[in-house]
């Protein structure tokens, strides 16, 4: 099976069910680029790529691509806005109208900082029609925030935060800082941890972004056709703007910092930040947060059928917390994916982090098949 398609990287003796479970999602589930990496206590015990950066299969995927992971991009803004609770500078149960005063118009006046992370303030989408250019302009989309009304009661429902996630916590961050999100988190995150992510870059990069292959849309008619009623929050939140992989190729897309979906980077670059996080805040002498403050996180705020994600979500502050119906192994577990099938999980009982990164899109959010297999025979092999 692996001969199939050549697989590059390194992959512990323990663990080499994992590697036939990445050879399969290129010949079962039609992967065409993709990286998997995972660590043990802060170190690799796999780090694998294989396949091709083009729909074509004529760049192959090497050691050093990176690709637009859209939402698995949340946990570094989710990360650094952290951070800024571990050092005192953000409350959670504060009003985010004291970091952010134009924030308090329109029934905003009391929503509370934890209700922005756990995607219950009411602000899953804009209001005012807008184009995909207009997330490159990021004082237009957050003053359209600050001025627009919730589409619910703040804290009584969870509605996913697509986009307006990253502007939302990402004001928070500059208010407080002085400091762009996409800065921030190089500066503080990426450089420390030497993790090849990026949220912003510049066109010195642009040579080693794989494209990223839309995944095939049910159209009337077809099997697994749903016909959404056009004024649903569902549609309202992916249709305003409404966003394809034209867009991520673009140079200014790349450039611009877009902390809920605009993150690029690879599975050993995610792994590598995820682990800090599983290994209690800290790894390689560099502290992202205390576990103090991870505990926080992994406090419930709601479990509920998400009005966007249309599926029950139980939400800590900004991560996913394990379900019934999204279970893992462990249960002292955060975890969040991106559209079209990459995922970041970080298992604080195992000290583990893992993340599975690729171009091929699929009709996901939280991950397919595709990361489940790795991630089921991953846990098999720690079993061992």
């Amino acid at each position: 099976m692996d001969e199939e398609i050549e697989i590059h990287g390194f992959c512990n003796e323990r663990f080499t069910a994992v590697k036939k479970a990445f050879a399969k999602n290129f010949e079962i589930d039609g992967d065409i680029g993709a990286s998997f990496a995972a660590t043990l206590d802060g170190k690799f015990v796999i780090d694998i790529w294989g396949g091709y950066a083009d729909k074509a299969k004529s760049r192959p995927w090497e050691e050093n691509t990176i690709v637009n992971v859209y939402s698995t991009t949340k946990v570094m803004t989710i990360i650094c806005a952290l951070m800024l609770v571990d050092r005192g500078l953000l409350d959670l149960d504060a009003l985010v109208a004291k970091y952010w005063p134009e924030f308090a118009q329109n029934g905003k006046e009391k929503i509370l900082v934890r209700q922005i992370f756990s995607h219950s303030s009411g602000l899953a989408g804009w209001e005012e029609k807008i184009r995909a250019e207009d997330l490159y302009n990021w004082d237009k989309v957050v003053n359209l925030l600050a001025a627009q009304k919730p589409w619910w009661e703040p804290g009584t429902k969870s509605g996913y935060h697509a986009i307006t996630h990253g502007y939302l916590l990402g004001e928070l961050v500059r208010r407080i800082t002085g400091k762009s999100l996409g800065t921030f988190f190089k500066e503080e995150v990426a450089g420390p941890l030497n993790a090849d992510f990026h949220i912003g870059f510049g066109q010195e990069h642009d040579s080693r972004v794989a494209d990223l292959i839309p995944p095939y849309v049910p159209q009337k008619g077809d099997p697994g056709y749903v016909e959404m009623d056009p004024n649903s929050i569902f549609s309202r939140v992916f249709s305003n703007p409404l966003l394809t992989t034209d867009h991520i190729k673009t140079r200014e897309w790349r450039a611009a910092e877009i902390p809920a979906a605009g993150g690029h980077g690879n599975a050993r670059s995610v792994a590598k930040v995820a682990s800090a996080i599983a290994c209690g805040g800290e790894v390689d002498d560099v502290r992202l947060l205390k576990m103090e403050t991870i505990k926080k996180a992994m406090e419930e705020q709601s479990y509920m059928q998400d009005l966007v994600m249309l599926m029950p979500i139980r939400f800590g502050v900004g991560f996913g917390l394990p379900s019934k119906e999204l279970p893992f192994p462990s249960p002292n577990t955060l975890y969040w994916g991106g559209a079209g099938g990459s995922v970041i999980v970080m298992d604080l009982d195992n000290k583990l982090s893992v993340s599975y990164v690729m171009n091929q899109m699929k009709m996901t959010t939280t991950g397919d098949t595709r990361s489940a297999r790795l991630i089921m025979s991953l846990y098999a092999g720690l079993s061992k």
